[in-house]
């Protein structure tokens, strides 16, 4: 990453970089055009209806031309960020990469000192090992971080959660940087940085991945969010690493990859009582239950929780399967088994041997569920999400349909999934559904040509 602000744009409120998509409305209303048309039979061919379909068409020549001003006024608001993005190292929106390597060289002295806040406020590096502080942040995420795009759902990272995606081997205290009030030591603002060695077609290149953005919502006038992504990028550049990998739901200059998220339900009922998902036209609540059932017990015969003893294959299986990838992490076997064994209400990860003890076959879902707001009777929605797969013996529709079943029987609601890796092999059989949105990947002072989904085999937490 480069010392000036390299991510000002990804979220000026810290809640932009993901974001929380919902199924496409299954339930649509009659045809329009339909309606129009039955309701025009109905009226006399008069100088009155004449009249009212001069009104009706002035009333959409000026929705219509609302529409154009709406879109020009956004048009120029992307347009003033670009002119930011224009000075960064990332490669142009429209540009077409063909090289693969650093924009930038390192740069051989970095700031020493932090950068200024508004006098408000102050730096800390909050220590994840302190419960109370564990707590503040938890507490600053679930009250300011991810929503959806109607308000009704938002992420709901749990401290122990926070603590395995945070601490990962080689984890470096001062990445995890805060904002407090000075008088009242609130924290207010929180973004993090790991450490990770990425593959990018056939390179290998440190850098770091960058979460958890968030700044409290009365304080988004203040302009802290860009102030903490500069220093967040000065903390580490003075590690020496200048390369950064992050993912956001908007377009900015310039995205190595789109993927989209696919929901698969898991408890039907609930999810159309919370407005995740809807009922399709002359579809009913039993006829969706009976379409979304599963078997009670995994088909897989032997497939098992990941053990420690395992690790050591695992990793390597997992390792061979990621090379073919161009953008993908590599795992130290120490980050292989910090990620991946099971942890209860975070990771859940199985395994598949064959008959000489070797493993063959390996998945694995993480757990983030969310609030849900406004909500009379519920008050959670239980979410897992496919992490990394490796499908030999067997396919891999056949590992995620036991995915599926292990996860109903902990109890979530709904099971996510990106069109990434082989993914796309199992979406459309096993009834996952499209979400509403795109999850973009950048890379910040580092090219590469375009990414297809199925060539991205990184999943970011």
């Amino acid at each position: 990453m480069s010392e000036v602000n390299g991510l000002d744009s990804v979220l000026n409120h810290g809640d932009e970089a993901k974001r929380i998509v919902k199924p496409k409305d299954a339930a649509t209303n009659v045809d329009s055009s339909e309606s129009l048309s039955t309701s025009m039979k109905k009226k006399k061919k008069s100088k009155d209806v004449h009249e009212e379909e001069k009104d009706a068409l002035n009333v959409k020549a000026v929705q219509s031309a609302l529409a154009v001003l709406e879109q020009e006024s956004i048009a120029k608001e992307q347009i003033k960020q670009w002119k930011f993005w224009d000075t960064q190292p990332v490669p142009k929106l429209n540009e077409d990469v063909k090289d693969i390597g650093a924009i930038e060289p390192d740069k051989v002295h970095v700031r020493e000192e932090p950068y200024s806040l508004p006098v408000e406020f102050e730096w800390d590096t909050v220590d994840l090992g302190n419960p109370n502080q564990l707590e503040e942040v938890y507490k600053l995420l679930n009250e300011n971080y991810v929503e959806d795009d109607d308000n009704m759902f938002r992420f709901d990272y749990s401290a122990g959660f926070l603590q395995w995606s945070l601490r990962p081997p080689g984890w470096i205290q001062d990445w995890h940087c805060g904002v407090r009030v000075k008088k009242s030591k609130k924290l207010v603002g929180f973004i993090s940085a790991i450490p990770a060695l990425i593959k990018v077609y056939d390179r290998h290149q440190r850098m770091v991945e960058i979460n958890f953005l968030c700044v409290h919502k009365k304080l988004r006038t203040k302009r802290v969010a860009p102030v903490l992504i500069r220093e967040i990028t000065r903390r580490v550049n003075r590690r020496g690493i200048f390369q950064a990998v992050y993912t956001a739901g908007v377009v900015l200059p310039k995205p190595v990859a789109k993927c989209r998220y696919y929901h698969r339900s898991l408890n039907p009922r609930k999810l159309v009582e919370v407005k995740f998902s809807h009922l399709g036209r002359n579809q009913t609540m039993q006829r969706l239950v009976k379409l979304m059932r599963l078997p009670e017990e995994p088909q897989i015969r032997g497939i098992r929780p990941l053990k420690p003893c395992d690790i050591p294959q695992c990793h390597k299986l997992m390792a061979n399967y990621l090379a073919k990838f161009n953008l993908s992490p590599v795992f130290t076997e120490e980050e292989f088994s910090h990620f991946f064994l099971p942890r209860k209400d975070i990771v859940e990860s199985y395994v598949v041997t064959n008959q000489q003890g070797e493993v063959t076959d390996m998945a694995s879902f993480f757990i983030l569920s969310s609030s849900i707001m406004h909500h009379p009777d519920h008050q959670m929605l239980y979410a897992a999400y496919s992490f990394y797969n490796v499908a030999v013996a067997h396919t891999q529709k056949e590992l995620m349909k036991d995915m599926l079943i292990f996860a109903k029987k902990l109890g979530f609601d709904v099971f996510n999934a990106l069109d990434l890796m082989d993914n796309h092999s199992f979406l459309k059989d096993l009834k996952f559904g499209m979400g509403d949105g795109n999850l973009h990947y950048y890379l910040y002072n580092y090219k590469c040509p375009d990414i297809p989904e199925n060539n991205v085999g990184l999943v970011l937490q």
